[in-house]
């Protein structure tokens, strides 16, 4: 473990360890809504489009009032549509509309709304809440790793979560591949602050 390790580490997180809740200007808490707003923003990160495509697309739901899945679910499909036109997420609006309705009305069927009830269930298995994440629809893998990431910072019990994307902006770095070593690089840094910079680093910014 390197002197210019550590330094790389701490410059990356310094110049990039936003999360990508803070930019859509989620504030989040272990509470249903900002844990709602954090899934919708995985499901439009996890697309083909650039993240802050995915961050202005999740900002316009919020402000057209879609911030829990009984609103979302509630609004027409025109609606949805409507706003995520607003964020500038066009390629894939039509079919991403449909897919936030039918999560929502899973999520308020199955779980009453509130991912924490998702959590409970997986009875602390991250794996298992990696899982059931990808029954949602437009959510699979990537997905599911991107609200894990985020969700650590309220979610002890998921941390640390430095997922594949993560690893790979690390070895990009020069850095190791290992959680337990990058985490040891970090020093006090948190693990969804870390994992965020190695993201963004993975992705070029």
């Amino acid at each position: 473990m390197s002197r210019d390790q550590r330094r790389t580490v701490r410059e990356l997180v310094d110049a990039h360890g936003q999360t990508y809740a803070e930019e859509a200007g989620i504030r989040l808490k272990d509470t249903p809504q900002p844990l709602y707003r954090l899934l919708v923003l995985a499901h439009l990160l996890s697309a083909r489009i650039s993240a802050s495509i995915a961050v202005a697309a999740t900002r316009a739901l919020s402000e057209a009032g879609l911030r829990d899945p009984r609103r979302m679910a509630g609004a027409g499909w025109q609606e949805r549509v409507d706003a995520l036109g607003r964020g500038g997420y066009r390629r894939y609006d039509e079919r991403t509309a449909t897919q936030l309705g039918e999560a929502a009305d899973l999520l308020t069927e199955r779980w009453g709304g509130d991912l924490r009830r998702l959590r409970d269930e997986a009875d602390g298995d991250v794996s298992e809440v990696r899982r059931l994440l990808q029954e949602f629809s437009g959510v699979g893998p990537t997905g599911a790793d991107i609200f894990l990431r985020e969700a650590q910072r309220v979610w002890p019990q998921a941390a640390p979560y430095l997922d594949r994307k993560a690893l790979q902006g690390a070895e990009r770095l020069g850095l190791p591949g290992e959680t337990d070593r990058l985490l040891a690089l970090a020093g006090e840094t948190e693990p969804a602050v870390l994992a965020a910079a190695l993201v963004r680093a993975a992705v070029g910014g």
